[in-house]
């Protein structure tokens, strides 16, 4: 019998809500608005312009979600199963190897990939590019070797991971454009460039790559005593804290900075550079303050804690985008 309540906490059910959430956002408040101001002159005649709409049916969308969800759930998993010993020391309490049997945990990694990625290359194969799927082996392999060996290693288990979680919002505009292009190129008397998409989803993923960063060194600064103890090649481990402090401090001003640049050359918009303070840069001065003035390990939880409520907001900022583009605002 399936312990429910433990088995959403091992898949880490908030942060899977996330995943969905970001996909969902970046189809419908990113990619929709955009599009919808791309006119296309269509081949069937007439002078009428007609504005782009969305190709990828909405079934599939939601097969692809699932694949990414399943995906990262078995990757969650399989985290627990390695982690047992440093999450007792760093923590004090696990939930594979007591409320779920190991056994069982292997069965749920297992079960987990193998729908994911026979999602991935159903929806792959939808969209006339079987070869698609191959990502989601990939990204599979990729969740069980950072588990396994990569967060072990100085640094690539936090740009492993980092890497995947910017793939999350890059997943949707990959499956949406072959569907916008064969649909131009059938339709459209000269087919629009459709790059533009991935300029805008694009900052997204580079947005949550960075912030994923800071957060990873963040929390392997957080779990320096068990890390210390089993002989993982961490930041902290290989550097010190104080260095670690100082690099993801570094890392999070640059967020901060890079913000402010991507405004002024590319949006500058009055209610952009309102959201991006209030939700964005303030919370990350804060983070800021409390890397470079924390010693105990719950204040280096809380400084976690808000990177990924910035992690959240930036995703969140997707609405503001919708609200500007629909509104004729830039």
């Amino acid at each position: 019998m399936v312990n429910m309540k433990a088995f959403l906490k091992l898949v880490r059910w908030q942060n899977l809500l996330i995943i969905a959430l970001t996909m969902v956002m970046m189809r419908y408040c990113i990619i929709e608005p955009v599009i919808s101001r791309i006119n296309i002159l269509p081949v069937s005649g007439g002078d009428e312009m007609i504005p782009l709409t969305l190709q990828l049916p909405w079934y599939d969308f939601i097969i692809l979600v699932a694949a990414t969800v399943m995906i990262a759930a078995a990757g969650y998993v399989i985290n627990d199963y390695f982690d047992i010993k440093t999450d007792l020391l760093n923590r004090g309490e696990v939930i594979v190897g007591t409320k779920i049997p190991r056994r069982q945990a292997i069965m749920w990694h297992n079960i987990l990939n193998i729908a994911g990625v026979a999602a991935g290359f159903y929806v792959s194969w939808k969209a006339g590019y079987f070869w698609l799927g191959i990502l989601f082996l990939v990204v599979s392999g990729l969740l069980y070797f950072y588990s396994a060996s990569y967060k072990r290693q100085f640094l690539i288990g936090n740009l492993v991971v980092s890497f995947l979680t910017a793939m999350v919002p890059l997943l949707v505009v990959i499956y949406e454009w072959p569907y916008l292009y064969r649909y131009c190129q059938l339709n459209a008397v000269n087919p629009p460039d459709l790059s533009v998409l991935f300029y805008w989803v694009g900052g997204f993923s580079v947005f949550a790559f960075l912030t994923n960063l800071a957060r990873e060194i963040v929390k392997d600064i957080e779990d320096f005593e068990g890390d210390n103890a089993y002989g993982r090649n961490t930041l902290p481990v290989v550097t010190g804290i104080l260095t670690s402090r100082i690099i993801s401090a570094s890392l999070v001003f640059l967020i901060i900075i890079s913000l402010y640049l991507v405004w002024y050359f590319f949006i500058n918009d009055l209610i952009t550079l309102i959201y991006s303070t209030v939700a964005i840069a303030l919370p990350l001065v804060y983070v800021i303050f409390r890397l470079l003035s924390s010693r105990r390990r719950e204040q280096f939880h809380s400084a976690s804690r808000m990177i990924k409520i910035v992690m959240l907001t930036g995703i969140l900022y997707s609405v503001v985008v919708m609200i500007i583009i629909k509104g004729n605002l830039i």
